[in-house]
Order: C-alpha cells, then sequence, then structure tokens
C-alpha cells in the first residue's frame, strides 16, 4: 500500500487548508476562517500525520472533514456570538427585489413591465418593442426608418427601476443592457440614421456591446462619458456613492472625464472621485456580481455594504451608532431574505441590526 512522505504530506496539508478556506467562503460563512477554528484544523492534521497514512483515505479523510468544518464553523459561531435572537431584532423580515421596471415611450406613454403578459407591448415607427417571459425588453427593427418626432429629432425611449427592480434590455443594435436597482437608461428608439449609438444612464448598468465599427456606442452620465465599439463593461454612477467607478470586462473602452482621456484595458476599472480620474486592476466579478444574483464584498466599510442593499431590499437604513469603521467580506445571494444577510454580517462583525417595516436601524 503506498504511503505518502513528509514533503508529499505538507503539500497535501496546504491543499486541505485551501480547500477549507474556499468551502467558507462558497458555503456563505462569511470569507477567511477565524484563527481559532484554522488552529484547531492544523492540530487534526498533525495527529493524523503522526502516523503513515495510505493514500486512499485522505480523499475520504478530506471529503469527512469538510462536512464536520461545516457544522463545526455553525457551533463555533453560535458558541462565540449566541443565538441570532440575542444579537439582532426582526420584527418583520424583507424579500428581496425582483424583475421590474417602467418603460416611457417617446409620446410619454408609460407601461409598467410587470403588469403586461409576454410578447408585444408596443410599436414605434420602425420598431417593435416586446417582453420575453423572463422579464427582459427586446427593441427589434421591423423596418428601414426609425421613428422621429415631427420636428425630425430623434425620439427618444427610457427605461427605469426603482428600488427593488432590476430589469434586461435588448437594444435595437443587438446590444444587451442589465440594469441594476434604482436607475435609469435614456435611449434612441432606433439607431438607424445615427452616426453613433448614444445612451444616458443613471445608477449602475452592465454592457454587452454589440459590434459596429462604424458606430461608436457612448454611455453618458453626470460625470463621465465611455466610448466603445464592442465589449463588455460595467458602470456604477449612483449619485450616492462616492466614485463613478467603470470596469471592463473584454474589449478596450476611451474613458472621457473633463479634459482627462483614458483608455481601460480588461480586468480594469477606472474610478472618478474628488475631481480626479485613476486606473486600478480590480477582481472584475465583484464589479458585476450584481448581474448575477450575488452581494461580493471585499473588506467594504459597513455603509457601503448597507446602500447596496437599501436599494435591492428598497429600505430605509439609520445608525443609532457610529459604525464607520467596520467592515465586511463575503459573499451572498441577493435573492436571500434580508435577515439572513444581516446575520451574516452580524456573525464577522460587532454589529447588530433592528428591523421594523422597510427600516433598518444598525447598531453596535
Amino acid at each position: 500500500m503506498a504511503y505518502f512522505n513528509a514533503e508529499q504530506s505538507e503539500i497535501l496539508e496546504e491543499s486541505i487548508l485551501d480547500e477549507f478556506e474556499n468551502l467558507a467562503f462558497e458555503t456563505e460563512i462569511g470569507g477567511a476562517l477565524p484563527p481559532r477554528v484554522f488552529e484547531n484544523i492544523k492540530a487534526r492534521i498533525a495527529t493524523v500525520k503522526s502516523q503513515p497514512v495510505p493514500k486512499v483515505l485522505w480523499t475520504k479523510w478530506i471529503a469527512a472533514a469538510s462536512v464536520l468544518l461545516v457544522l463545526g464553523l455553525g457551533l463555533f459561531f453560535y458558541k462565540t456570538n449566541g443565538p441570532v435572537s440575542t444579537q439582532s431584532i426582526y420584527v418583520n423580515d424583507i424579500n428581496p427585489g425582483n424583475n421590474g421596471a417602467t418603460l416611457t415611450l417617446a409620446n410619454g406613454e408609460k407601461i409598467s413591465i410587470n403588469e403586461v403578459n409576454a410578447g408585444k407591448i408596443a410599436q414605434q415607427s420602425g420598431v417593435q418593442i416586446s417582453k420575453t417571459a423572463d422579464g427582459q425588453i427586446i427593441y427589434l427593427m421591423s423596418g428601414e426608418i426609425g421613428e422621429q418626432s415631427r420636428d425630425g429629432e430623434i425620439a427618444y425611449n427610457e427605461l427605469a427601476t426603482t428600488r427593488g427592480e432590476q430589469t434586461q434590455l435588448r437594444l435595437p443594435d443587438g446590444s444587451v443592457v442589465f440594469l441594476n436597482a434604482a436607475s435609469s437608461l435614456k435611449f434612441p428608439a432606433s439607431f438607424a440614421r445615427l452616426k453613433e449609438r448614444k445612451v444616458e444612464l443613471t445608477g449602475e448598468a452592465y454592457f454587452e456591446v454589440a459590434k459596429d465599427k462604424l458606430r461608436p456606442f457612448i454611455v453618458k452620465n453626470e460625470k463621465q462619458e465611455v466610448k466603445v465599439l464592442g465589449t463588455h463593461f460595467n458602470v456604477n454612477a449612483y449619485q450616492e456613492e462616492p466614485a463613478v467607478k467603470t470596469t471592463l470586462l473584454e474589449g478596450s473602452i476611451r474613458l472621457s472625464v473633463m479634459q482627462d482621456t483614458r483608455l481601460l484595458k480588461p480586468g480594469q476599472q477606472a474610478a472618478y472621485t474628488n475631481n480626479k480620474l485613476s486606473i486600478a486592476e480590480v477582481d472584475v466579478d465583484k464589479a458585476v456580481a450584481w448581474k448575477n444574483a450575488k452581494f461580493v464584498f471585499e473588506d467594504e466599510n459597513i455603509e457601503s455594504v448597507m446602500r447596496k442593499l437599501a436599494r435591492w431590499y428598497n429600505v430605509e437604513v439609520f445608525y443609532q451608532d457610529n459604525v464607520s469603521d467596520r467592515t465586511f467580506t463575503g459573499s451572498i445571494s441577493r435573492y436571500d431574505k434580508i435577515s439572513k444577510i444581516l446575520d451574516k454580517i452580524s456573525y464577522i462583525e460587532a454589529v447588530k441590526f433592528k428591523v421594523e417595516g422597510r427600516r433598518i436601524t444598525v447598531m453596535k
């Protein structure tokens, strides 16, 4: 029977500890394990390594240990933090947001996306607007001439979400836009007669732009302008956030802020704050986690975390104590109820929450 030597055992030990870290994160316990848990795991590994271990048993040991880790961490948090009821107070619970939006046509007509059935929902000159079964809004060219107003100007539509809503849109050129909560996108009903595909954004959106070398795609907001030919990127331009952040996933974009113009490469994020523009390498998955039905936080200020929760759960947040120094790291589903989200934050940081109606109070 084959056994591991000392060097192989060290490699396995590192692999096991890495697996435990990944498991803790994937099971949404909140990221890095507490030091005490790591010490216990290392002690168990040392005991096992004190005797020769057949290779075939390691796989079984790892699988069994993984299950024990989940149960052990639950007990660890229970013992160190106590039952959840002593941490936070929930007079009621709050459901997560859902798909929905309001479409305003060029003639002023408003269409609540949640209140219309799948299929054709409107017709503009040369453009058919429809809704898919999963709620996506699709603009489909049905003629050669886009709608224009009587004075010859291009007619604009606007798609807007409230707090607690998100939606998807496919523009007439085939570009796809994911619109986050409390956001809006203003765009031409047709790009047929335009030399550029220009849209205006408030809030946050993820763009998958259809390639068109002759007509650049431009996203404009209050502070900056992004110009692309065909690429995938995310723009976070909420007014209540301290910075406008533009994150590039693939392709390239030209970013213009005042007199400053920069080119972004995949994996880079531009942040505009206090009249300064900076570019850094980032984890792009974190920037677009919202589109993939997750919250991903990495050493993020609690106040920033709560702003994101407020938009998606449509709640008001108040602070009874000063918690501006508290940060949170973790991955959480956007479709959990608010109590589950807050419990996980409480486990990692010494904060408590009180939920009454749609009001959340943050306390030490």
